[in-house]
């Protein structure tokens, strides 16, 4: 049922903004109101016969509307006077307040931006909080904002475990799947949940983003879980109102998409209708809970107000079609119940609604007086904590030694005392003293487990570590790092694997969007710590082509709060996953592990058989610093080359050609850490440099080599005789081919043949 507005397009208010006509509608229609009361019912009885909602419930759901509505109007009052910097509203989805008070607070809950219902409804299950309060700082993007520190108007709570999410255009919906499916997993290797056993994860989105890729992703692995009778406790939330912006949903799109779906189990509410959709609402929660399997809500709901503050839905909207929105005005039907319910009078509502909206300008004010976020240190200060002794320490750290010989076989069979070995064998030693030295670790993507890996890298670990820590992933690289961030935010330590660098992209604003930004946008109070490999780069013969041999890191290099490690031998591949783990474990940081596939089995360096790319296994006490290069031949001056991956024995390759040549004495610096460059390293190896090279294996366009040369200037270098030698600006083709694009031995030397001409 819906209130009616006695007039539906007064003439007075079709020049007005649609918020002052939403403000307008309510309060006519409470001061007109001449129906006949119920007797008013006791506070434990249904507030309408039939419903399931009782009087005092719907009394606490009708204020978290008016927290909602009234936070709305302000908004768009007070930004005209800059004072609030958020107008994205939550008007006409009032009714997620339902979700809310049926959910528990330990429920983790990934949120959409029209949710403010919801958050003051949640509220309610902490006393001595303030939903109005904490929204208005956030609308004025304090300082003070509990959920991000004034750095962007969020819903987020870290008492009520609300992640918070910024414009999120489904991009949220694998964390909260993979945060659902770590509930599972944490029990089945014995990790203590900080939340209770039976939580179950909301997940609230609308209807135009239910069709978006990221979304739909989502959605398969929720279905492909249920299929093999995986708990996956996930409550996706649908909030239809119809409308994507400026985008109609075709009637009936949501329903028959998803009523059928396999996997899904499908349940409608009415969102405009505290009354009637609460039994709806209690029913979907309560199966997902008990079932534990991936539940569909479909809520209906309407959008008032438009997309946002900046947009004047009188323009383009039919004017019948918007009056008809706002007739379905959840808040009029609300006030409908109150009143003919008898649970309150016309003066009564209008005292709460007015009272509501004096406490929410009067927040505003108090808000609009606290300190901004004004120093760049200061704003920064939550994206990429580091604390590098913690750190330093903590990848030093031993696991017990007998714990080390049951992974290995035997303490004759630990890895430190084994002959040299090549890169690909020493990754999987690390691994294996990581997993063993994390309990709550574990390693899954494409292929991994039984087969061990493309390239054998992960062999060993499932018949050591078993199938809860080691396993398999459906083919999606999105739901591989969605699962990761849900391992992370209840506490593990997930070692996600891409299987080829190429595959990234189509997932890379997991990493960007999501993954990297909850410590920024949570003022560092929520953390999701992972290790992500990724085999990548060039140069790998007999099984080649652009996606096997994508050399483009652009996508990484841009990623702020990112730490990325490419490491060109064993031994420091393994000094260098110590850290990388300890950096996740001690800063809650997300890390990506580049791992050259050319240089897996790679043994020689300069002659078939000199076995001089095989390295010993480093001690398990032994780590690297982050931003810590390696230099070989470090007295050497004429000749100073920076690079990284298969650059190093290429241009170490070249080194002796150069030095039999030229008579130049040659550094080779290896970088190691490609994200964030270490500039400072950089700038000190340059500091008695003749003449300076850099060799990047990446595209000349966006390819490391820019921020080494850049470092170099910035650091007052840039009189330096220099070349640079990389990849051409394509993709790579198949077969000998692809060495005609990507640097070379003679190319580095005929590089320093230029410099000897030049100078």
């Amino acid at each position: 049922m819906v209130a009616v507005v006695p007039d539906p397009i007064p003439a007075r208010m079709k020049g007005l903004n649609r918020a002052e006509v939403c403000d307008a509608n309510f309060i006519e229609y409470v001061q007109r109101w001449d129906g006949q009361a119920a007797p008013r019912p006791a506070g434990n009885a249904p507030i309408l016969p039939g419903s399931t909602l009782d009087a005092q419930g719907f009394d606490a759901l009708f204020e978290s509307q008016l927290v909602s509505r009234h936070l709305d109007l302000m908004a768009r009052v007070l930004r005209v006077q800059n004072k609030v910097f958020y107008t994205i509203g939550s008007s006409g989805h009032e009714g997620n307040a339902l979700v809310a008070r049926l959910a528990r607070h330990t429920d983790p809950a990934f949120l959409h931006y029209r949710s403010g219902a919801f958050m003051a409804e949640r509220f309610r299950q902490r006393p001595g909080m303030d939903p109005v309060m904490d929204a208005a700082l956030s609308f004025a993007a304090s300082r003070d904002d509990p959920a991000s520190g004034g750095r962007h108007k969020v819903w987020g709570s870290k008492p009520l475990w609300v992640l918070p999410q910024t414009s999120t255009i489904a991009s949220h919906l694998p964390k909260a799947l993979g945060t659902a499916l770590a509930i599972e997993t944490a029990r089945r290797i014995g990790h203590g949940l900080p939340i209770p056993d039976d939580s179950v994860v909301i997940c609230s989105f609308g209807d135009a983003s239910a069709n978006h890729a990221t979304a739909q992703t989502a959605f398969n692995t929720a279905a492909w879980a249920a299929y093999q009778r995986l708990p996956a406790p996930v409550l996706f939330v649908c909030e239809d109102n119809g409308i994507g912006i400026s985008v109609k949903t075709p009637d009936g799109w949501i329903a028959d998409s998803f009523s059928h779906r396999p996997g899904l189990d499908y349940f409608f509410a009415d969102g405009l209708d505290l009354a009637s959709g609460h039994a709806q609402v209690q029913r979907a929660l309560e199966h997902c809970r008990r079932t534990r399997r991936p539940t569909f809500l479909h809520l209906r709901t309407t959008r008032l107000m438009g997309h946002a503050g900046t947009d004047f839905e009188i323009e383009w909207r039919p004017l019948p079609e918007l009056c008809a929105a706002e007739a379905a005005d959840p808040l009029l039907r609300s006030a409908q119940i109150a009143l003919e319910s008898g649970w309150m009078t016309p003066a009564q509502v209008m005292a709460r609604y007015e009272a509501m909206r004096a406490r929410c300008f009067a927040a505003a004010d108090a808000a609009d007086q606290r300190p901004k976020l004004g120093e760049l240190a200061e704003i920064m200060a939550p994206l990429a904590p580091y604390t590098p002794a913690a750190v330093h320490a903590e990848a030093r750290r031993v696991p017990a030694a007998e714990e080390r010989e049951a992974v290995f076989g035997g303490a004759a069979q630990l890895p430190e005392r084994q002959p040299p070995r090549h890169l690909a064998i020493q990754i999987n030693q690390a691994l294996h003293d990581l997993l063993c030295k994390y309990p709550s670790s574990l390693l899954f993507g494409e292929d991994v487990a039984q087969k061990g890996g493309v390239y054998t890298v992960s062999k060993g670990l499932l018949k050591a570590f078993g199938p809860r820590r080691v396993f398999n992933t459906l083919l999606d690289e999105t739901m591989i790092l969605g699962m990761a961030q849900g391992l992370a935010n209840l506490g593990m330590l997930p070692i996600p694997e891409i299987q080829y660098l190429a595959y990234l992209h189509n997932a890379a604003d997991q990493l960007r969007g999501e993954a990297c930004s909850l410590q920024f946008f949570s003022n560092d109070q929520y953390r999701n710590p992972m290790l992500v490999r990724i085999a990548g780069l060039g140069y790998q013969k007999g099984f080649g082509g652009h996606f096997h041999n994508d050399n483009s890191i652009a996508a990484l290099r841009d990623i702020p709060g990112l730490v990325v490690g490419c490491a060109s031998r064993g031994d420091d591949a393994a000094m260098m996953l110590r850290t990388l783990a300890a950096l996740a474990h001690v800063d809650g940081r997300v890390a990506v592990f580049l791992e050259p596939i050319a240089l897996y089995m790679t043994k020689e360096l300069h002659a078939p058989g000199d076995g001089q790319w095989l390295f010993p296994y480093p001690a398990p006490d032994q780590a690297l610093v982050l931003g810590e290069g390696r230099v070989y031949a470090a007295e050497a001056n004429d000749l100073v080359i920076f690079t990284y991956g298969n650059g190093v024995p290429m241009s170490l390759r070249a080194a002796r050609t150069i030095e039999a040549e030229l008579g130049w004495q040659v550094r080779v610096v290896d970088l190691r850490w490609l994200v964030p460059l270490n500039a400072g390293f950089i700038a000190g190896q340059a500091a008695d440099a003749r003449r300076v090279m850099v060799v990047d294996e990446g595209r000349h366009s966006a390819g490391v080599g820019e921020g080494v040369i850049t470092a170099l200037v910035e650091a007052g270098f840039g009189h330096l005789p220099l070349q640079r030698v990389c990849g051409a600006d394509t993709y790579t083709p198949l077969a000998g081919a692809a060495m005609c694009v990507l640097p070379s031995d003679n190319a580095v030397t005929s590089a320093a043949r230029v410099l000897a001409q030049d100078h």
